[in-house]
């Protein structure tokens, strides 16, 4: 009789059949196993129902992708024009300029947001950067090596810092 009454009361997490588990997800009350459960300030939740939650916060409109590369594209380009000739002065003023890109992405957007808004913008902000790049690579290989290396760095670097100076001030990373 007890054992027969030990089966009944026995669950298993919905993902894994065959885990034995008493745990159960505070929203939806599924059985989740420690595999599949979220620790969240308020209990434990499936990864199903975080996920639900999380698409609260994505409000960008399908408009504000093209809007965000050609912003982020066409400003990290005009900014690489700059940076090719202010030297080693290109590491403070990257980072600034990365902050207008952002700026003028959010404004453009009206401050909606998306992860793959993020991405995009700081993958059309690198990609903004690299024309001048290549043009001095292409030099560079032309001229059989004469042409030094140091002239590529600053373009390098004005990628690099505009982008993920970008992407830090889009997603709204906070360093602690």
């Amino acid at each position: 009789m007890s054992e027969e009454k030990d089966i009944e009361t026995k669950t298993f997490c919905y993902n894994h059949p065959n885990r034995e588990t008493y745990l159960r997800c505070n929203r939806c009350e599924q059985p989740i196993c420690t595999e599949c459960a979220v620790l969240t300030p308020t209990g434990y939740r499936c990864k199903q129902c975080i996920q639900g939650q999380l698409k609260i916060f994505e409000t960008a409109r399908p408009i504000d992708y093209p809007l965000a590369i050609l912003i982020g594209g066409g400003l990290s380009f005009l900014g690489s024009l700059i940076a090719q000739s202010l030297g080693w002065f290109i590491l403070f003023i990257a980072p600034i300029i990365g902050v207008v890109i952002s700026e003028a992405i959010r404004w453009a957007v009206r401050r909606r947001r998306s992860r793959l808004l993020f991405q995009l913008s700081t993958a059309s902000v690198a990609l903004g950067g690299l024309p001048i790049l290549l043009i001095d690579l292409l030099v560079f290989l032309s001229s059989g090596g004469g042409f030094g290396l140091l002239s590529m760095l600053w373009p390098a670097i004005y990628t690099f810092l505009a982008a993920s100076t970008t992407y830090y001030r889009l997603s709204g990373i906070q360093i602690r």
